[in-house]
């Protein structure tokens, strides 16, 4: 655990969706790494760019909506995220925020691509609605809030990656991967989902909820 609270940007925005940000944060702050979180976007108090990153040790882009708008509205940003993880810094996806890391469109940070899971070869889930899924972390049988996240096409000439899970058909659903001096992780559903999320769906809660998104965080910084 680090001697001081290290500062975390989580992107708050037209780029995201209601609720989703502040789930992140909530899962940093309660991390073993006890992050300073502040929200940075276009109605924050620091837009996302290269003078706010310098002072953070993480960047995470939340949930959100389609892709393709989202990027629309990162662009220019792009660059400084880049510049950002391969000086040292690290990004954490979580669904668009892992759609967002690949490049087509995206950030492009990850040794691969990112794609929809619903609509891959042999997906336990194939439509869009809000639910519990079942993947594989670490090795273990776990369940997790889902809403259409991505799966990750790796190219092992492009790369490596510690992928921790994996979705029904062994597609990767969230890995670890350097990029630069820093790291990236991303994953397709929503361990960071707060309680009311389930309620909301009218999906039961697994009993272990919070542990996956901690152990993610952990893998990220401690790459």
């Amino acid at each position: 655990m680090p001697a001081h609270h290290p500062r975390a940007l989580v992107y708050r925005g037209p780029a995201s969706s209601p609720g989703c940000p502040e789930a992140v944060a909530d899962l940093l702050r309660g991390s073993s790494w006890n992050f300073d979180v502040a929200y940075v976007g276009p109605h924050e108090a620091r837009d996302l760019g290269e003078e706010v990153l310098a002072h953070a040790m993480l960047y995470v882009q939340p949930g959100g909506g389609e892709l393709r708008s989202a990027y629309r509205r990162l662009r220019r940003q792009a660059p400084a995220v880049r510049a950002f993880v391969r000086a040292g810094g690290r990004y954490l996806g979580f669904c668009l925020g892992g759609y967002l890391a690949g490049h087509s469109p995206g950030f492009d940070l990850l040794p691969g691509d990112a794609d929809r899971y619903i609509s891959s070869r042999g997906a336990g889930v194939t439509d869009a609605e809000d639910t519990v899924i079942t993947v594989r972390w670490r090795g273990e049988t776990r369940h997790v809030f889902f809403q259409d996240g991505p799966f990750f096409d790796l190219d092992p000439t492009r790369g490596r990656a510690d992928v921790l899970a994996v979705y029904d058909n062994g597609l990767p659903a969230a890995l670890i991967t350097p990029y630069g001096a820093g790291a990236v992780g991303v994953v397709g559903p929503h361990p960071e989902a707060a309680p009311h999320w389930f309620a909301d769906a009218g999906l039961r809660r697994p009993a272990r909820a919070a542990d996956l998104g901690r152990d993610l965080v952990d893998a990220l910084m401690s790459a």
